[in-house]
C-alpha cells in the first residue's frame, strides 16, 4: 500500500527512479511521473487503466521551464500565463521533440500548466524534468480531492502519496488552445471563462470527443460514480424510493431522507459548489443507494464547468 506523507525528498527520489507519486494541486490530486521517461509515462496509463489515445498534461513551476518543452507561446497564451499561472489554467501549445509522443497521444501539441500548490511547486522546482500528471484515480471515475481518495483507489499501485490536504478548487483546470487566431476552450474547468474573455476577447467552446480527443479531459463519459447518475432541473426532481441519493445545489429536497442528500452550497456559492462536487459524489456513491439524482446548478461562471462534469458523469461508459 502507498505511504502518505509530506516528505518532498521521498517524493523526489521516487520520481527520479521512474516511479509514480500522487501529488496535490489546487484542482485535484494528480498521478505524477517523469514526463520525459516513457516507462514512467506508460506506468501512469497502466495504473489508471487510461486509454493511450487520451493525452496527458505536463506540470512545471515556471514559464521559463515551460518554454523548454513547447515550440511557441502565442501572445494570447503569454497574457493568460502571466495572469493565471500558477493556477487552474492549462495551455495547449505546439510541442518540441523532447516531449515523448506517448505523453501527447501522438499529437503535435502538449498540454502544459503550473499548479498553484506550495508543496508541489517546491517539488517541481527541485526536479530537472516536468511531471505528467492526470488525476490520481482509475480512468473514468470521480477525481480525487483528498489524499484518502487516492489511497482508496490507487493505494495498491503507487508507492507514495504527497499529502497536501484537501484541494482548494476541486475540479480540474480549464484547458485552452489556439487555432487560426481563435482561442479554443477544450475543457471547462476551475477558471471562469468570463475572466479569460476579459483579457483576450471571445473564446470558442470545443465539443467533447468519444475517441480522438485533441486535449486531456475531453471524453464524453468521465468523472463518473459507480452508481447511475441522473440529472434534473430543480423543479423536475421528485423523491424516489429509499435507495436513491441526491446531490442538490443549495436546498434539501423535501420528502427525501436527508442522510442520503448532499448540498453543494447552501449559500449558492459556485466556488464552494465546485470545491465540494467530487467529494460529495464519492460520498453518495459509497452510500447504500442504487442511483443518484443530481440537480444542475446555474449555468454561469464556474457553474458551466460543474454542469459539464455532471453531464459527463451521467453518460454511460
Amino acid at each position: 500500500m502507498a505511504v502518505t506523507g509530506s516528505d518532498l525528498h521521498v517524493a523526489k527520489e521516487f520520481l527520479i527512479k521512474g516511479e509514480l507519486v500522487a501529488i496535490p494541486t489546487e484542482t485535484v490530486y494528480g498521478l505524477a511521473g517523469n514526463a520525459l521517461n516513457e516507462k514512467a509515462v506508460l506506468s501512469i496509463f497502466e495504473a489508471k487503466n487510461r486509454p493511450a489515445f487520451d493525452p496527458l498534461i505536463i506540470h512545471t513551476d515556471s514559464i521559463e521551464k515551460a518554454a523548454i518543452y513547447v515550440a511557441d507561446i502565442p501572445e494570447k497564451a503569454r497574457v493568460l500565463a502571466d495572469r493565471f499561472w500558477p493556477g487552474p489554467l492549462t495551455l495547449l501549445l505546439p510541442k518540441k521533440d523532447i516531449v515523448p509522443d506517448l505523453v501527447t497521444s501522438g499529437l503535435d501539441t502538449v498540454a502544459v500548466r503550473i499548479p498553484n500548490h506550495p508543496l508541489t511547486l517546491e517539488l517541481l522546482s527541485q526536479l530537472s524534468f516536468p511531471l505528467a500528471a492526470p488525476s490520481a484515480n482509475p480512468f473514468g471515475y470521480i477525481s480525487p480531492t483528498k489524499p484518502e481518495h487516492v489511497e482508496k483507489q490507487l493505494g495498491d499501485r503507487i508507492p507514495y502519496i504527497l499529502d497536501g490536504g484537501e484541494c482548494e478548487v476541486g475540479i480540474e483546470s480549464t484547458i485552452l488552445g489556439f487555432e487560426n487566431d481563435e482561442t479554443i476552450v477544450y475543457r471547462l474547468g476551475g477558471l471562469d471563462i468570463n475572466e479569460i474573455e476579459s483579457l483576450i476577447g471571445p473564446v470558442v467552446l470545443m465539443p467533447h470527443s468519444t475517441s480522438d480527443p485533441k486535449a486531456p479531459g475531453m471524453l464524453k463519459s468521465h468523472y463518473a460514480p459507480r452508481k447511475p447518475l441522473h440529472l434534473y432541473r430543480r423543479d423536475e426532481i421528485v423523491p424516489g424510493d429509499a435507495e436513491t441519493g441526491y446531490l442538490m445545489f443549495d436546498k434539501y429536497l423535501e420528502g427525501a431522507d436527508r442522510k442520503y442528500q448532499r448540498l453543494l452550497s447552501p449559500n449558492r456559492d459556485l466556488k464552494e459548489a465546485a470545491h465540494n462536487l467530487f467529494a460529495y459524489l464519492r460520498e453518495l456513491d459509497a452510500l447504500p443507494v442504487s442511483e443518484i439524482k443530481a440537480e444542475l446548478v446555474p449555468s454561469s461562471g464556474l457553474g458551466l464547468a460543474i454542469n459539464d462534469r455532471l453531464q459527463r458523469a451521467s453518460v454511460p461508459a
